[in-house]
C-alpha cells in the first residue's frame, strides 16, 4: 500500500519542479520582453532625469568643466522677478485653458454623442487638429492673427466694418487670448474623444428612466451626464494642467516670450537660460522646481477627488 502513496508523491515532487521551470521560463520571456524599453527608459529618460537633476546644484554653461555650487541655483528662484513674471504668465494659461478647453471638449463630446447626421466627419474634422504639429498649427495661426491686411481675422473685421483692429500677437492685452484660442482650437479635439469614451460606458437605461420620469434635457446633463462622467473629468483636468504648464512649441513660435514678456512662461524660460544664456544650472533648478510644482498639484487633485468619492 505505500508503493503508489510514494510513486504519487514523486509525480507531484516532478510536476511541481515542471510547473516551477515553466513558470520561470515564462518569467525570463517576459522580461526578455521589457528589457529593450527598460534599456530605452534608462538611457532616454530615467538617465537624463538624474542627470539634470545632478546639473542643477552646479554652475555650468556647456563650454567649461560644470562647478559644485549646492543650492545657490534653488535660492536664486525667490530672487529672480522674471521667475514670478514666468510663473504668474503660466498661471494664467492654466487658469484659462483648463476650464475652457474642458468645457469646450465635454460640449462637443455631448453633441456628437447624439444620432445627428454626418457625427463621424465632424468628429473626425475636431480631432484632426490635435494630431498635427504644434509649430505647423503656430505657422497658420501666426497668418490668422497677422495685424497686416493679409492676415484673416483682421480681413474678416475689415469686412464687418471694423477699422482699428488690434495687432493680435503685438498687444499684451490680446496676445494671451490669443493663445488661449489657438491652443482650444488645437486641443478640444482630443479631449472631445476622451469624453466621447466616457459617454459610452454610461447606460442608456439611466435615460431612458429619466424619460419615464419627465426629465427635461437640461435635468438629464445636470444628474445623470456630468456625473457619471467625473472620473473621465478628473483625468482630462490633470492632461490639461499638465498641458498648460508645459506650454511651449506655440510661445516659441509665435510670439518667444513677448511682448515685454507677456507670454514669458515657465518652459520658454528653461528653454532661455538653458539654451540662450547657458546657464545650464539654472535651468535644471528650474525644470525641477516646475516638477515639484506638478506633482504637488497633481497629489492635491487626487486628494480632493478621493474625498468627493467617500
Amino acid at each position: 500500500m505505500s508503493l503508489p502513496l510514494k510513486i504519487s508523491a514523486h509525480e507531484e515532487m516532478i510536476g511541481t519542479k515542471r510547473g516551477f521551470s515553466l513558470a520561470r521560463r515564462e518569467e525570463i520571456t517576459g522580461w526578455l520582453f521589457i528589457t529593450p524599453m527598460l534599456i530605452g527608459f534608462i538611457v532616454f529618460s530615467f538617465g537624463p532625469i538624474l542627470a539634470s537633476l545632478i546639473i542643477s546644484f552646479t554652475d555650468w554653461d556647456l563650454l567649461q568643466a560644470p562647478k559644485f555650487v549646492g543650492f545657490v541655483n534653488f535660492a536664486k528662484l525667490f530672487k529672480d522677478d522674471y521667475f514670478i513674471q514666468c510663473m504668474s504668465n503660466t498661471l494664467y494659461f492654466v487658469i484659462t485653458m483648463v476650464p475652457i478647453i474642458l468645457v469646450v471638449a465635454m460640449t462637443l463630446a455631448i453633441i456628437l454623442n447624439q444620432n445627428i447626421r454626418g457625427k463621424a466627419f465632424f468628429r473626425s474634422v475636431f480631432y484632426f487638429p490635435s494630431v498635427v504639429s504644434t509649430v505647423a498649427i503656430s505657422m497658420v495661426w501666426l497668418w490668422v492673427f497677422s495685424p497686416s491686411d493679409n492676415g484673416l481675422l483682421n480681413t474678416i473685421l475689415h469686412k464687418i466694418g471694423v477699422m482699428n483692429t488690434p495687432d493680435w500677437l503685438g498687444n499684451i492685452a490680446t496676445v494671451k487670448p490669443s493663445l488661449v484660442l489657438m491652443r482650444t482650437w488645437q486641443s478640444a479635439g482630443y479631449y472631445m474623444v476622451i469624453f466621447l469614451a466616457g459617454l459610452q460606458t454610461i447606460s442608456p437605461e439611466l435615460y431612458e428612466v429619466a424619460d419615464i420620469d419627465g426629465a427635461s434635457k437640461w435635468e438629464k446633463l445636470i444628474h445623470i451626464t456630468i456625473p457619471l462622467l467625473s472620473p473621465v473629468t478628473f483625468f482630462v483636468t490633470i492632461m490639461l494642467m499638465l498641458a498648460a504648464f508645459n506650454i511651449f512649441e506655440a510661445i516659441y513660435v509665435m510670439t518667444e516670450g513677448g511682448p515685454g514678456g507677456a507670454t514669458n512662461t515657465i518652459m520658454y524660460y528653461i528653454y532661455h537660460n538653458g539654451f540662450r544664456l547657458y546657464q545650464m544650472g539654472y535651468a535644471s533648478a528650474l525644470a525641477w522646481v516646475l516638477f515639484l510644482i506638478l506633482v504637488v498639484l497633481t497629489i492635491i487633485q487626487f486628494k480632493l477627488r478621493k474625498e468627493e468619492s467617500q
